[in-house]
């Protein structure tokens, strides 16, 4: 699987009912469960003091990392996405160690 990082900032909608956002919020954290033990999702960080969201994902291709992984998230349809593939870097010390 190729490695992506992907920036993540999700709008509620004006007017959203509450007990939706919390909803897909409650079954966001589910979903990102259930991507990680399918080895899609490595690793999630919020800035500090941001309300977006920046991970490393893993897919075969950017389609099936917006398609089927992130598509699958409950609030990918109040993201925005910011995808960048990734490649391994020589003085990785994942690599070199």
């Amino acid at each position: 699987m190729k490695e992506f990082l992907v920036e993540l900032t999700a709008r509620v909608p004006e007017g959203t009912d509450q007990a939706e956002v919390d909803r897909r919020r409650a079954a966001e954290a589910v979903r990102a469960k259930e991507l990680a033990a399918e080895g899609h999702l490595f690793r999630l960080w919020r800035p500090v003091g941001e309300d977006r969201v920046i991970g490393v994902w893993r897919a075969d291709d950017e389609a099936e990392l917006r398609e089927k992984v992130l598509g699958s998230l409950p609030l990918w349809p109040w993201a925005t996405a910011v995808i960048t593939a990734l490649q391994p870097h020589p003085n990785d010390p994942d690599l070199t160690g």
